[in-house]
């Protein structure tokens, strides 16, 4: 009996210090709130009543659900930004330094190169390109400067000229190991040209170069026919 003086007092005093479409708000959300009460707690159970009853009514319930929503998804962002972050740094170290690419050609000279008593790092000092820096024109050796599959390809260009046949033999190295060779030795041409492109799986640091075999020599290659290239087809994470 109490809590039924009371409600007739509360509505009372609203309606008391209410008037016009002020009471008839009143009136109404008072309605509303006796129709969906069952009894208990009042619905949302969360409600600010003072917010309810004299401000923004309708909201109240909603602001603290909307307020950990939010929260949640600006975690969720955060978390897919540092996902993002890892990812786009890992791809960056697979792929760093994969512009690699150079060519190189002998500089231009009627004479003879060789022979020598021994096998010969042939220097193609005239470079065009060296993406990367991964090759030496001094050397004549290009070393890998990240892990990856390569593609090389060397001319091996002669002409008579003062020479008395045509005599010349060059192979392409891997670390040592002959890979590809081109060779020629007759007396009947005075001109021969050939090329070699070969594929290479190279760890980072293995180094490629071609050299003139002892005994043989390049002749009257005026205009740098003999040339020395290579370039990064797809790098990969194995050192």
């Amino acid at each position: 009996m109490k809590t039924l003086t009371v409600v007739p007092l509360c509505v009372l005093v609203i309606l008391c210090l209410s008037s016009g479409s002020e009471a008839s708000s009143a009136l109404d959300l008072l309605r509303e709130t006796a129709v969906s009460w069952a009894g208990g707690s009042l619905p949302c159970g969360g409600w600010d009543c003072e917010c309810a009853f004299r401000r923004q009514q309708g909201c109240c319930c909603a602001a603290k659900p909307l307020f950990d929503l939010e929260e949640a998804i600006f975690m969720r962002m955060v978390g897919l930004w540092d996902g993002l972050s890892r990812l786009n740094n890992q791809v960056q170290e697979v792929t760093a330094g994969s512009r690699i690419a150079f060519t190189a050609t002998m500089l231009p000279t009627a004479r003879c190169l060789g022979p020598f008593t021994s096998n010969m790092s042939i220097s193609y000092q005239s470079v065009s390109l060296n993406q990367g820096s991964g090759y030496n024109p001094a050397l004549g050796t290009f070393t890998a400067p990240h892990a990856g599959l390569y593609s090389f390809s060397f001319t091996a260009y002669s002409r008579v000229g003062d020479a008395d046949r045509l005599y010349q033999k060059v192979q392409l190295l891997m670390n040592g190991q002959v890979i590809a060779s081109s060779w020629e030795d007759n007396r009947e041409d005075s001109e021969d040209c050939s090329t070699q492109t070969v594929l290479l799986q190279l760890r980072r640091g293995c180094q490629v170069y071609v050299e003139l075999l002892s005994g043989r020599q390049l002749c009257g290659d005026a205009q740098g026919n003999n040339a020395f290239s290579g370039y990064l087809l797809y790098p990969s994470t194995e050192e």
